[in-house]
C-alpha cells in the first residue's frame, strides 16, 4: 500500500513489508495476507504492533463470519491488547457492498468496550477512504 499513489493490485502472497510515512508517523505496514496456510504465521508479527489494519471485503459477505473469527482471534492475542483497530471496509465501490454499519455488526465491533476501533469505508484501487482512515489511525497512536 502507498498512500496517495494508485497501484494496481493483487493478492498479497507471503508476506510484503512496506514503509508508509501519513502526517508526522512512520508505519511500518505488514501485509501478511490472509490465506489459510499463512495464519498461523501471524503471530510473529504481534510484538511492538500500535496499531492493526484489518482490511475486508465488502462485497464478500459469504466469508465475513470468517473474518469476525479471525478478527476475534487476533484481538484476543496478549501481544495486542493495547492496539487500536482500524478496519477497512474495502470495495465499496461495488454494487452489492455491505454498509460499513452492517460490517461492524457482523465484525462484532460494538461489543468492544476496552479498545478503540474504527470502520472506515475504502475503494483500494481508487484510493478513497484511505487517507481518512490513515488520520484516524495516526490520531489514536499519537494519543
Amino acid at each position: 500500500m502507498k498512500i496517495g499513489e494508485v497501484l494496481h493490485t493483487m493478492p498479497t502472497v507471503g508476506f510484503n513489508v512496506e514503509q508508509v510515512k501519513h502526517r508526522n508517523i512512520e508505519f511500518t505496514i505488514w501485509d501478511v495476507g490472509g490465506q489459510d496456510k499463512i495464519r498461523a504465521l501471524w503471530k510473529y508479527y504481534y510484538q511492538g504492533t500500535d496499531g492493526l489494519v484489518f482490511l475486508v471485503d465488502s462485497n464478500d459477505t459469504d466469508r465475513m463470519e470468517l473474518a469476525a473469527e479471525e478478527l476475534a482471534h487476533l484481538l484476543g492475542q496478549n501481544e495486542l491488547r493495547d492496539a487500536v483497530v482500524l478496519v477497512l471496509a474495502n470495495k465499496q465501490d461495488l454494487p452489492n457492498a455491505m454498509a460499513v454499519s452492517d460490517i461492524e455488526g457482523k465484525l462484532g465491533l460494538g461489543k468492544m468496550r476496552h479498545r478503540r476501533w474504527s470502520v472506515q469505508a475504502c475503494c483500494a484501487t481508487t484510493g478513497e477512504g484511505l487517507l481518512e482512515g490513515f488520520d484516524w489511525l495516526a490520531d489514536q497512536i499519537s494519543k
